[in-house]
């Protein structure tokens, strides 16, 4: 027994032994494999990974950051175990949400329809879209390309794609990129002014913190004879009219004519009709000769190039300057009048040689002097009742058939030139011809300057003084929020808006006065207004807040009755938390008392800040309100 108990511990040693050895044996392989497969992610770039390895088989634990990156971790692991004994217990970083598709539209309207193309929102009214558009073009093609998805419309895709298709409305052929944050309108308006107008429309009406990119086009004018008159008097270089016919030469020119002394702002227009392709160099050798004389007139009448200067300009100069000129003039140009009139002595003009014709502000036309025989008295008058209407036009004209050859066809020139102002005057004598006055459009003295070179001759003698003033220009003073705004203020500085003690309701007085309001507001579109109550501290605070809140929410309502465009303002009452003066006092009181009209945001991005965007319109009010926190605008 002894025996065999002794060889039964012997054989369980033995097996405890081997055992033994067959787990340290184990957990060297799985320390090896652990080791192995770690370094080797580790080289890769693969820390994330974690690795177990239980007995022979090797487990990989961690997040990758897609799916390629797990599998290719997977693949280094089995570069070194068998991947029968690999085991991918690794996660992928679960995708972010979706993003949110960008949702564009593109309208293309031509003669033969308009087409839609883009991505929009399944529940934002595709239907309405095209309903929209074909009544905007009186039921013409719609062609309808779109796709949808099935997410929310994003902030500001109902405004882009409503100012989108009003710009629609507008351009018969366009283009116009919608997305919520940005709209592009690319379009050709039928003439210059017309382009003019678009543009400040459409700028003055874009929804507030919307990018808007404008590309309108005008077809360049026609101009026949295709002309350009530059002048160096007493009053400076300048260009009378302009012309050319690409964008270089009109930089060539434009520099040509700094040369010669020009200063300050100068244009010139991109026209068709020019003569030859070589007019920019025919105009900088003109410009050229005429800077070197230092005074008299240039003019280029198609091919046609005139010269005039003083009787006091040095005659060797001047023979010398027409000289180089008439070298420098490329073919088909011609030097046709080069004059140095002889000295004469100043003698007054008498009122017999001098014709006259007023235009005022209220477009009242008086005419005075000699227009020679009847027969010229009646085309004058029939020419001026023509252009400014027969009730505007007072005739004090006399016959006198001593008047020089061509007296009439000068008279009837300046009649035309005056035509194109605001206000003016032209005088007509036996050696000149002049207009002065105002105008809103910036081309105005390069029109008239053109239509007397054209009437006169290329080598007539004429002077104009036409001046821009941005207030008649109607593109310049097209309603803006601020332009808004300084208008309704002026309008209640004249006139307070006020209402009887404890009432919110707009009568009498007050109701005219937000007449005159609201026919200014009608003119500017959605503003984003607020609409303030404030009040004086009398009274509890809870009954005042309410009192001017629904005071701040009858005006807005007034607004909307006289149809303005109150979509965008707010109504808020603050009680008296904000005074602007003693409330110990009765005129601080009174001033207290007041609406406030101000805008909630900058203007759009299109329009460059003005500092008076914050200003605010005070309405003082009748009686007293109270003290209480802020409530949340009432839309």
């Amino acid at each position: 027994m002894r025996r065999a108990g002794l060889g039964l511990a012997a054989f369980a040693a033995a097996g405890a032994l081997a055992l033994g050895g067959a787990v340290l044996a184990v957990g060297a392989i799985e320390s090896s494999a652990e080791r192995s497969i770690t370094q080797r992610l580790g080289v890769a770039g693969f820390d994330w990974v974690t690795v177990r390895a239980d007995g022979l088989t090797v487990t990989l634990t961690g997040t990758a950051q897609d799916e390629p990156q797990r599998f290719r971790a997977l693949s280094l692991a089995a570069e070194t175990v068998d991947s029968a004994r690999l085991i991918d217990a690794m996660d992928v970083d679960a995708a972010d949400a979706l993003a949110p598709p960008r949702f564009s539209l593109e309208i293309l309207r031509n003669g033969n329809g308009v087409s839609l193309i883009g991505l929009v929102p399944a529940d934002a009214g595709r239907g309405a879209i095209r309903a929209r558009i074909r009544a905007l073009t009186d039921g013409g093609p719609v062609t309808d390309m779109l796709e949808t998805a099935d997410h929310p419309a994003p902030e500001g895709w109902e405004d882009a794609v409503a100012f989108g298709l009003d710009a629609l409305g507008r351009l018969e052929r366009s283009k116009i990129s919608i997305a919520a944050d940005r709209v592009a309108v690319t379009a050709t308006a039928e003439s210059r002014d017309a382009q003019r107008l678009l543009e400040a429309e459409l700028a003055r009406t874009a929804p507030q913190g919307m990018a808007l990119a404008l590309d309108i086009s005008a077809p360049r004018p026609v101009i026949t004879p295709f002309a350009l008159r530059f002048v160096i008097d007493d009053r400076g270089a300048r260009f009378d009219s302009c012309a050319a016919d690409t964008e270089e030469a009109r930089a060539r020119i434009l520099a040509a004519g700094v040369a010669a002394g020009a200063t300050g702002q100068i244009g010139c227009t991109l026209a068709l009709g020019v003569p030859s392709p070589e007019w920019a160099r025919a105009v900088e050798a003109g410009l050229a000769a005429l800077g070197a004389l230092g005074a008299g007139t240039l003019t280029f009448a198609d091919a046609d190039v005139t010269l005039n200067v003083p009787h006091d300009v040095d005659e060797g100069a001047f023979d010398a300057a027409t000289a180089r000129l008439q070298a420098a003039l490329p073919e088909v140009f011609s030097l046709a009048a080069a004059q140095l009139p002889a000295p004469v002595e100043d003698t007054p003009v008498t009122q017999a040689a001098r014709f006259t014709a007023t235009l005022d502000d209220n477009g009242t036309v008086i005419l005075g002097g000699p227009v020679g025989d009847g027969t010229s008295r009646a085309a004058v008058q029939a020419l001026a009742r023509a252009r400014f209407g027969s009730a505007a036009v007072q005739s004090a004209l006399r016959l006198d058939d001593g008047m020089p050859d061509g007296w009439p066809r000068r008279v009837m020139a300046g009649l035309e030139g005056l035509a194109g102002l605001h206000d003016g005057r032209v005088e007509v004598s036996a050696e000149a011809l002049r207009i002065t006055g105002r105008t809103g459009d910036r081309e105005a003295p390069e029109i008239v300057a053109r239509l007397l070179a054209d009437k006169l001759g290329s080598g007539a003698a004429f002077d104009i003084a036409i001046r821009y003033d941005e207030t008649l220009d109607p593109v310049a003073m097209a309603p803006t929020p601020e332009r808004c705004i300084a208008q309704v203020q002026g309008i209640l500085a004249e006139e307070k808006i006020t209402f009887r003690p404890g009432a919110a309701r707009i009568e009498g007085a007050a109701a005219e006065t937000l007449d005159a309001i609201a026919d200014v507001l009608r003119e500017c579109g959605a503003l984003p207004l607020e609409i303030a109550g404030h009040t004086d501290s009398q009274g509890r605070a809870e009954m005042n807040l309410a009192l001017s809140q629904r005071r701040a929410d009858a005006v807005r309502d007034g607004l909307a009755q006289r149809r303005v465009l109150v979509g965008e303002a707010v109504a808020v009452g603050y009680g008296q938390v904000r005074p602007i003066a003693d409330n110990t006092t009765a005129t601080g009181r009174e001033a207290n008392r007041r609406i406030e009209i101000t805008l909630r945001t900058p203007p759009a991005t299109v329009r460059p800040r003005d500092p008076e965007a914050e200003a605010g319109l005070e309405i003082p009010v009748t009686d007293a309100a109270d003290d209480t926190p802020r409530p949340a605008p009432r839309p």
